[in-house]
């Protein structure tokens, strides 16, 4: 179970199960058992260095690191793993390298499985010990590139000092001369130890598991402890945490000392320990911010409490008896029943006096529970478990009325953490006796909701999660009948927790508890039940748990109402936008599993948030009161009763009242006010669908004012709300006119028609864009009985709007939203002929046209890029389109930057899709040949452009339009070749995003002559891009193609003027002009035009040349100078004047007034000459690259344009004349 202590972050949470967590659980058995034995092997190959040493370490990592895991897979091979290894180690013929290279292989083992299992494989024999150590002795503590070395034989040496004799007995004869004596091996490995228990490596580590294996044997522990003790307790006095080598020191000190207190007997150390413990209070841990060492702190306290106390099991512990759950299930198999839990009894030393130094380490314990660290409050916690075992019943129960006083809403979250996990651990270890369940379980009910706000994220969700934890212990150490009073609330708590819960991580521990409580206890109501649906998995997905999950859990009585009471108490006035919006849909499911409940109970206390100070209550409790009184009605629909019949009227005027009541109060004002007019604008819809008896009530002219004032001043809403907000006033205006408009069936009011028509449409007009978009989605959501006989009106509104003009070019949203009105206008009042002012006919079929096709060109850009291409984006993808600027008290917000490319585009075709397909179900005969061709011409264009999403939007219009059948849409061009290049299975099976898989089947379009046009023009744009997929897999399905037509003169004729006329159409547009001189350069490249080369004076290089030379005349832009420049070297490829003309183009970019052209320039003329080895005399080539090679082109350009004529003469091509400049008379 995690247990995080990361604050919750408002960003949005990833619910997807990761691929890798799901692959691993499936591991079965160590798969890479021949790979890896064939990889040991080959180690006295490789260990040379280089290449093949770097690859065997690196596969040996992939294949360890699959078992993080599940390291347990690993046991049955870790002996011969271990031995092919060893025998290279203890090898004397083995160099050092290939000896390091096998401790490094030792380490990545040890590193997966863990130290502890591996220590006993090792050799630790008597005569293992100096051969260890001498081993340990040559190292170099010094080296970097070997520490993992040092790590493994330190730990090897820490098992050979288990051998079951006395050290001197190896020594021998110390006297080696006269006056010299070698040292002990008891010194020599006290040295070492102590040595490394100072490095800044992971040999510190396992030097600190030498010394609590060495100093705590028998020979070892008379002689030098006391001596050890000191030395250790000397250098943590004279260390600073404050000092990097101070903390290296104090790490390794307090290691030491942490695994002498847990390995040595107690009456070894009890001498020693109070000692320790004055030392350890003067070094001020707590007040460090390493976290390693207050952990380390927390730890080596405990150890000295548990010294202090006499080892036993207390007498009075609460013992569950069987806990086993195999056991128990054979035991219910067989129709007995469980053992019978121990009584707890008195303790019979409970008279004993507890040692002074115990009240201060439980005092330092408690204090850890409140660290700032998750480790150092979880070993803290494990402290006081272990601790409290050993204590007697009195002094038990005050550490853990000492532990729930953690609980207060004055401590911070660390505090409620760390004391969940002291309950979890006490309750394991069955410290925690029935009596205090009561109080315990209140306080973990509360954690199991623990959330508050720190700013701009919360706190709570590591309480939570080991709120969780202790849930599940308690189902493991408690009888039934023990929890049976508080099965109600803890199984309703955890449900709601997994269900409910904002992160992830919570949801599933409290999955995972309410199964074990499920399994263990078996007194859940509806366990296995909600598990089958709830289970660890299911509850990964947050939409699901609100709105699916929670909707069948709510089906049993018993958590119907604390799941609705969760909501409305806690959920509706969460923090997080998203979790309030979540929780009104899902009270709106959960309120017909409980209707009189709601109407009656829930339905007031919302009213009564409504007016709340808190703007998140005041927002959820809004929406809330929506969607339960849309619920509400539905129910009653289903009897055809009205909605009055569940709500009283006493609700009903409170509902009508929550508009005038938020506008008295100037709600609807300042940043809260984004949130009030949403919120309002929700409940004017869902009212209005539940058909509240408002008609003619004052009610309704408040409400069209909010919705009219609101679509007025979205340009001063904040950009991450706007379009949310715009949205539902949209949606409340539909909703509103549909309800409360309506004379008679099928016809309007006359006046408010003429009222909303007039004012609309004078909006459109408006020198604010967002004006102009709110005003046109309105239009667009109008009932069809308010635009009869205003149809014409209507639509020519918005065509205006559609229309780019010299003063609102840089107004692309409003366009999007216009073509999105005119779509959604049409697809309102169908088709009819003869009615141009109610219908879409044959009057008016030719304008919608004309306004679709017409936004299909739209490439208007500005600094956010491409913002030619606006559609409507889903709710919370409109941010970044506007950023609110701090100061600028004139203009509230400025441009921000990016990408946004083909929306309006996108728009147009969408609205295309829409409007030919209704003509096609009712008049296919309205469908004109030249319209249909256009369309799908103008489709196909944006089939093979540079954008993949919008590609891929192109392609899905392009193909639905083409299989359409019901009828097929006539005139559609090529129909039969389309089918077969594109048949219906491709629809499904091809990925149109990806530019691998679209782009070699928009290129087969290039042989039908309809589509030739369109889809180069597209395909240009694309391998002239930025992007690098979309460049090499557009230019590979061009080489495709042409590849093709080589042998088919027609086709590669018809190809280059058609390549030629787009250049021509394009002159001087940098949008196509710019790529397509990139794409030229690419196919010259590429000999796509050999065949041209072989005539002199090609038609095809005459116009190019032409073309390109009337694209640069005059240009000051860079990027297009250097991308003509190639196309120019290129060229010289064609014989005749062509040539003439290209070199000569050349010479005067020699000549250019920007020194980066002529460097370009020169350097790819160098290379042009040598790879056409023929377009200079091979006399006067030599001469021609060294001027060319020598020439510092970026000199001035007098030096520049004597080598520049030289350069002509050698080339045959006359000297560029200056032409003087005409002076100002």
């Amino acid at each position: 179970m995690a247990l995080s202590d990361e604050p919750a972050a408002g960003g949005p949470e990833e619910e997807a199960e990761e691929e890798t967590l799901v692959f691993r659980a499936a591991l079965e058995a160590f798969g890479e058992s021949a790979e890896t034995r064939a990889l040991l092997g080959r180690l006295r190959e490789v260990h040379g260095g280089g290449v093949a040493r770097e690859v065997a370490l690196e596969r040996f990592r992939v294949i360890m690191d699959k078992y993080q895991e599940q390291p347990h897979l690993l046991d049955p091979h870790l002996e011969w793993m271990m031995n092919l290894l060893l025998d290279i180690v203890q090898d004397q013929t083995s160099p050092a390298s290939l000896v390091h290279l096998a401790f490094k292989f030792l380490y990545i083992i040890t590193k997966v499985r863990g130290y502890k299992t591996f220590l006993s494989l090792f050799p630790h024999e008597v005569a293992d010990v100096e051969p260890v150590l001498d081993l340990v002795t040559d190292q170099n503590p010094k080296d970097h590139e070997t520490w993992e070395t040092r790590y493994m034989l330190l730990l090897w040496l820490s098992v050979t000092c288990l051998i079951p004799f006395d050290f001197s007995r190896l020594d021998g004869n110390l006297l080696t001369q006269p006056g010299q004596t070698r040292m002990s091996i008891m010194d020599r490995i006290l040295q070492i130890a102590e040595s490394y228990l100072i490095v800044s490596d992971k040999a510190r580590d396992a030097a600190a598991v030498l010394m609590s294996r060495f100093i705590t044997r028998p020979d070892v522990k008379r002689s030098k402890m006391a001596e050890f003790l000191d030395w250790s307790l000397c250098n943590l006095a004279s260390s600073s945490f404050q000092t990097l080598q101070g903390v290296i020191t104090m790490d390794g000190m307090l290691q030491a000392l942490a695994q002498i207190f847990k390995h040595g007997k107690r009456e070894d150390c009890l001498p020693y320990a109070a000692t320790v413990l004055r030392c350890l209070d003067d070094c001020k841990l707590p007040e460090s911010n390493q976290t390693l060492l207050r952990k380390l702190g927390v730890k080596l306290v405990q150890r000295l409490g548990l010294t202090f106390l006499k080892p036993r099991v207390a007498a009075w512990r609460y013992q569950r008896g069987c806990r086993s759950l195999a056991a128990n299930l054979q035991l219910l198999a067989q129709g007995q029943s469980e053992q019978k839990p121990l009584i707890p009894t008195e303790d019979a030393d409970e008279d004993d006096d507890v040692p002074e130094g115990v009240e201060s380490v439980i005092e330092q314990l408690l204090v850890g529970l409140k660290d700032k660290d998750t480790v150092v409050r979880w070993s803290a916690a494990k402290g006081i478990g272990r601790m409290a075992g050993r204590l007697p019943k009195a002094l038990a129960d005050d550490v853990v009325g000492s532990v729930l006083d953690c609980f207060s809403f004055q401590e911070t979250d660390k505090a409620w953490h760390g004391g969940c996990l002291a309950l979890a651990e006490l309750g394991r270890r069955g410290l925690l006796l029935p009596s205090r369940l009561v109080d315990v379980v209140a306080v973990i009910l509360k954690a199991l909701t623990y959330d508050e706000k720190r700013g701009s994220c919360s706190v709570g969700t590591n309480v939570r999660d080991a709120a969780c934890y202790v849930c599940w212990a308690f189902a493991r150490a408690y009888e039934p009948q023990e929890l049976k009073p508080f099965v109600t609330a803890i199984s309703s708590a955890l449900v709601i927790a997994a269900v409910f819960d904002r992160d992830i991580n919570c949801r599933r521990a409290a999955s995972a508890a309410f199964q074990e409580n499920v399994g263990r206890q078996g007194t859940f109501p509806h366990g296995i039940d909600i598990l089958t649906t709830a289970d660890y998995f299911a509850v990964g997905n947050r939409t699901n748990c609100f709105l699916v999950i929670s909707v069948y859990i709510a089906g049993f009585p018993e958590y119907t109402q604390p799941m609705i009471d969760h909501l409305v108490t806690m959920k509706i006035n969460h923090w997080d936008g998203v979790i309030r919006e979540l929780a009104v849909k899902a009270l709106h499911n959960l309120t017909q599993r409980a209707p009189e409940y709601s109407a009656t109970q829930v339905f007031p206390r919302l009213l009564s948030m409504t007016l709340s100070p808190d703007l998140h209550t005041r927002h959820g409790s809004i929406l809330a009161c929506a969607e339960v009184a849309y619920a509400l009605y539905k129910l009653a629909a289903q009897e055809n009763r009205p909605v009055t019949d569940h709500l009283d009227e006493q609700a009903v005027q409170g509902l009508k009242q929550i508009h005038q009541q938020l506008y008295d109060r100037q709600l609807y004002r300042g940043l809260g006010g984004e949130l009030m007019r949403q919120a309002v604008c929700v409940l004017i819809e869902k009212l209005s669908l539940s058909k509240m008896p408002f008609q003619g009530d004052t009610i309704i002219d408040g409400w069209q004012w909010l919705i009219n004032d609101t679509l007025g001043c979205l340009h001063l809403i904040s950009s991450h709300s706007r379009q949310q907000i715009k949205d539902a006033a949209v949606s409340a205006l539909a909703a509103l006119c549909s309800e409360y408009y309506m004379k008679e069936p099928g016809e309007a009011d006359p006046a408010i028609q003429e009222k909303l028509i007039r004012q609309y449409l004078a909006e459109l007009r408006s020198p604010e864009e967002m004006t102009r978009c709110g005003f046109s989605s309105a239009l667009g959501a109008l009932p069809g009985f308010l635009l009869k006989g205003r149809l014409q009106q209507v639509l020519a509104g918005l065509r205006a709007v559609t229309h780019t003009s010299p003063e609102d070019v840089n107004f692309p949203e409003s366009r999007r939203d216009g073509l999105k009105a005119i779509a959604r206008i049409c697809q309102t009042v169908g088709v009819k002929p003869g009615a141009p002012d109610e219908a879409v006919c044959r009057e008016n079929v030719s304008q919608i046209y004309s306004a679709l096709l017409g936004c299909m060109n739209d490439y208007t850009t500005d600094s956010r890029g491409d913002v030619g291409g606006w559609y409507v984006r889903s709710r919370g993808d409109a941010g970044g389109w506007y950023v609110r600027s701090r100061g600028d008290a004139g203009g509230w917000y400025v441009r921000s930057r990016g990408d946004v490319g083909g929306w309006v585009r996108k728009a147009a075709m969408t609205g295309l899709m829409d409007v030919t397909l209704l003509l096609a179900r009712s008049q296919p005969e309205l469908i004109e040949a030249h319209i249909c061709e256009r369309i799908m011409c103008c489709v196909a264009q944006q089939a093979s452009e540079k954008i993949d999403r919008f590609r891929a939007h192109a392609i899905s219009v392009f193909l639905t339009l083409l299989h359409f059948d019901s009828p097929p849409i006539p005139h559609v061009p090529h129909r039969g070749e389309l089918e077969k290049l594109f048949p219906r299975s491709d629809v499904a099976s091809v990925n149109w995003n990806a530019p691998s898989q679209a782009f070699s089947r928009i290129t087969q379009l290039l042989g039908l002559p309809t589509y030739r046009y369109p889809v180069l023009l597209g395909l240009v744009v694309s391998l002239g891009g930025l992007t690098e997929s979309t460049v090499r897999h557009s230019t590979q399905s061009l080489f495709e193609y042409m590849k093709g037509v080589q042998s088919d003169p027609q086709a590669l004729g018809s190809f280059s003027r058609t390549l030629l006329q787009i250049f021509e159409d394009n002159l001087l547009n940098d949008r196509v002009s710019l790529p397509l001189l990139k794409t030229l350069d690419h196919v010259l490249t590429h000999g796509c035009f050999d065949i041209f080369t072989t005539e002199e004076d090609h038609p095809f290089a005459v116009k190019l040349l032409a073309l390109c030379k009337k694209e640069i005349k005059n240009s000051k832009d860079v990027q297009k100078l250097l991308s003509a420049i190639p196309v120019f070297c290129e060229m010289v490829q064609f014989p005749g004047n062509v040539r003439r003309s290209a070199l000569l183009q050349l010479c005067l970019l020699l000549c250019h007034r920007f020194p980066l052209i002529r460097k370009s320039t020169a350097s790819q003329v160098y290379e042009t000459l040598l790879t056409y080895s023929d377009v200079v005399g091979a006399d006067v080539l030599d001469e021609v690259v060294t001027v060319l090679s020598d020439t510092a082109w970026d000199a001035e350009l007098a030096v520049v344009r004597e080598q520049r004529n030289r350069l002509c003469d050698l080339l045959g091509v006359p000297r560029p004349q200056l032409v003087p400049q005409p002076h100002a008379c």
